[in-house]
């Protein structure tokens, strides 16, 4: 609690720093309201001693001083006084709304799940940190990252958040307290709270963060370069004001006006250059270092001319964050000059603007907003915070503690700039671990992304304790907790229902697919034991039971037994055949004599394979039934002959066709001569093509405008690349040959064809 007068006035100056009297009053009169709900309760940060305990009024006190600094709005500032009342007042929430409005309350409530979030998973955390895993220590700490951006609706809450945390950090470091709690809050920090920062540009809290955390993970290490900071800083800073003074004479006799100013050093900053470039203390660029504020854009490179003019380039030290900004919108023109001493220099160059969004970040929006500004510049705030939001949902960035944290890919930004939060959602198993689901997830889809069997056993689930319907639709934070049977079968007696392909039980095209996979399976396994029976009861009937099943599925001319049953289950396969193949006749023969008939699946009403008279007449016969075979495909006016089948007419072949030539060799009193007759004008053939091409975008298209330009209707399509070659089978509509080899002719034209040919 605050001890003086003169605390608790400069406490009350710096709340209402930036803000209208107005506003200031609202300020005031929170820390004034939580003043009674606060007095005697303490902060609990988990440590054993409970005088190192933080008084909740002095933490919520800072908490709302350091969002004070980076120039948040009054909502922000009061909501930061208020936030702790909810775990002291269950009927806080009402009496906040009642007192300072709905977005203040709902500002709250925000920062509220932000905590909750914390404490769910801070275990998880800590277990992740001892696991070898490291892959999926990082992948479940984006996860994390992305879920606390999901459940803030509100931005500030995330600030808020930023801000306890400094707090708590800060209470540390002034009570020296070095211990395995205060390191593993410092591990947090740097895995989840600066990435959030650094993101939404905050640079103030980033670096505080950063330092905060770096003094208990790093201590020697921090009090090393603490101290050579403070070896030289008289020194040093004797030198700076000096080149200050000099670079204000030059502006102001160029008439330009500027604020010029020494940059703070930020101590885990010339940690991570020290030990990422490898060079000594006294060569560090940035340790002595000033920053120049102008009015525009323009003025920025007048004085970047001004500086290069008095102190010498290093040129490969320079770089143009104005005309290509940071990936999280940062602008500003850096160099690397050498002094009078031979010693480099570091000079910062950006507008009024840039420093505002370089120090306060989306902190900055608030600012417009509070104003009532609704000018462009405001328009341009919302669409970097929309963007930035995406950034830090959709990054991963593992903090690592040599490579700089603003170092960032590129290639995914575009993608980002379209990318939204609304199509994701966070929850949490039992065991605090993070889960991203698509929105509108339901526990089916929860279950199923933790495992397909406990997908397919799943039969209840509680939601945060409470048992919900499996259609429920989650939302961002839940726990959820799956129900499931103690095993599965292949009858499908204990596993997925068929609901759950209804809209309304999956958002996840993954999970449908599981459950589709389930049901093929069952179906399949049915299928396969209809097919069995029928097997079977064919070889009772021949007196055949001892056949060896594996040995007639090859006999009949498939890979296995199960492709068998399958076709017979599915009454592909006629069982005459197999009666055939059992009494010792080739089977191939009597399927290729019987079921030799072309029945594309799409086709014209006037093709011969969908009904059209093909034309065909038999010598000396009227009347017969004839069809055109599917293993050749003949059209006129090829040279062909008939084989009378047994049940089915004659089947037309081409004389050159190897299946005829067989069958004729065996049976050739079935053979029948037979000549091309004269069709209807419409009539058409269906034949197959073969396309062999160097694989290439675009081939297929080419060959397909060359099938439309000549009128010729394909039906059937089968492409195939191996090691750079396209293998491509086409089944048209013909009405000659003349018609097929005209376009065969242009298709061996096309770029990249080697061969083009009739099947």
């Amino acid at each position: 609690m605050v001890s003086t007068a003169s605390a608790y006035s400069d406490t009350e100056e710096l709340l209402r720093s930036d803000l209208s009297e107005q506003d200031g009053d609202r300020v005031i009169a929170a820390l004034e309201f939580v003043r009674p709900y606060y007095e005697g309760k303490t902060v609990s940060t988990g440590q054993d001693d409970v005088e190192n305990e933080q008084d909740v009024y002095d933490f919520s006190a800072c908490v709302a001083t350091v969002l004070a600094h980076v120039e948040t709005d009054a909502d922000t500032r009061i909501a930061a006084l208020l936030f702790e009342l909810p775990a002291m007042d269950a009927t806080a929430g009402a009496k906040i709304e009642e007192r300072f409005g709905k977005e203040v309350s709902d500002l709250v409530d925000g920062v509220r799940q932000l905590m909750r979030l914390h404490e769910q998973t801070f275990v998880q955390h800590e277990a992740l940190r001892g696991k070898n895993a490291a892959q999926e220590a990082a992948a479940q700490l984006e996860v994390l990252r992305k879920m606390l951006l999901a459940m803030a609706v509100d931005m500030r809450a995330v600030l808020v958040r930023l801000a306890t945390r400094v707090a708590t950090l800060r209470y540390f470091a002034d009570r020296k307290l070095q211990n395995e709690r205060s390191r593993q809050y410092a591990r947090e920090t740097f895995d989840l709270y600066t990435p959030l920062a650094n993101r939404l540009g905050i640079w103030q809290l980033k670096w505080e963060l950063e330092d905060l955390s770096f003094r208990f993970l790093q201590p020697e290490a921090y009090r090393r370069i603490a101290s050579q900071l403070e070896e030289k800083r008289v020194e040093r800073e004797a030198f700076v004001a000096e080149s200050i003074q000099r670079l204000e004479s030059e502006m102001a006799a160029a008439g330009i006006k500027a604020e010029v100013y020494g940059r703070p050093k930020h101590i885990y900053s010339i940690w991570s250059k020290l030990r990422g470039k490898e060079i000594e203390f006294s060569d560090l660029y940035d340790v002595r270092a000033f920053r120049v504020i102008v009015e525009d854009v323009k003025t920025c490179y007048t004085v970047l001319g001004i500086v290069h003019n008095i102190w010498p380039p290093i040129p490969e030290e320079f770089d143009d964050y104005i005309s290509r900004p940071k990936s999280n919108g940062y602008q500003s023109l850096h160099t690397i000059v050498i002094a009078e001493d031979g010693r480099p220099l570091e000079v910062q160059v950006r507008t009024t603007d840039m420093h505002e969004f370089a120090e306060y970040g989306v902190a900055a929006h608030w600012r417009y907003k509070e104003a009532g500004n609704s000018n462009f510049a405001g328009q341009k705030y919302d669409e970097k915070i929309a963007w930035l939001r995406q950034l830090l949902a959709w990054k991963s960035e593992v903090v690592d503690t040599v490579v700089s944290q603003e170092d960032v890919h590129r290639d995914w930004v575009e993608k980002l700039k379209s990318a939204t939060l609304d199509d994701r959602i966070y929850v949490l198993t039992p065991q605090a671990r993070v889960i991203e689901l698509p929105n509108g997830a339901t526990p089916i889809d929860f279950a199923y992304h933790l495992h397909s069997d406990i997908g397919h056993r799943c039969r209840g689930a509680r939601v945060d304790g409470v048992l919900v319907p499996l259609n429920t639709q989650l939302k961002n934070g839940q726990t959820v907790e799956i129900i499931t049977a103690k095993g599965v079968n292949a009858t499908g007696s204990v596993g997925p229902s068929r609901d759950w392909l209804s809209p309304g039980y999956a958002a996840s095209s993954r999970t449908r697919a599981k459950v589709r996979a389930w049901f093929n399976a069952i179906d399949l396994q049915e299928t396969i034991s209809h097919g069995r029976a029928l097997v079977e009861k064919t070889l009772q009937r021949e007196g055949k039971t001892a056949t060896n099943l594996e040995e007639l599925a090859q006999t009949l001319g498939f890979a296995k037994l199960d492709d068998l049953l399958v076709s017979v289950g599915k009454d592909e396969f006629s069982l005459r055949t197999i009666e055939q193949a059992l009494h010792g006749e080739d089977p191939n023969a009597a399927r290729l004599s019987e079921d030799d008939v072309v029945i594309p699946r799409k086709s014209r009403s006037s093709s011969v394979a969908h009904g059209a008279k093909s034309g065909v007449l038999v010598v000396g016969t009227d009347g017969l039934l004839t069809q055109l075979a599917r293993c050749c495909k003949p059209a006129p006016p090829d040279d062909i002959r008939g084989f009378i089948t047994r049940g089915k007419g004659v089947s037309i072949h081409r004389a050159d066709c190897k299946n005829f030539m067989e069958m004729e060799h065996k049976a050739p009193e079935r053979v029948i001569q037979t000549a091309w007759g004269s069709p209807q004008v419409s009539t058409v053939y269906p034949v197959d093509i073969f396309v062999l091409a160097s694989d290439r975008q675009g081939l297929l298209r080419d060959i397909s405008d060359i099938f439309l330009r000549e009128k010729i209707n394909v039906i059937g399509v089968s492409t195939q690349s191996v090691k750079g070659q396209a293998r491509m089978a086409f089944t048209a509509e013909i009405g000659s040959t003349a018609q097929l080899q005209k376009a065969l002719n242009i298709i061996s034209e096309v770029n990249g064809v080697l061969e083009a040919k009739r099947h």
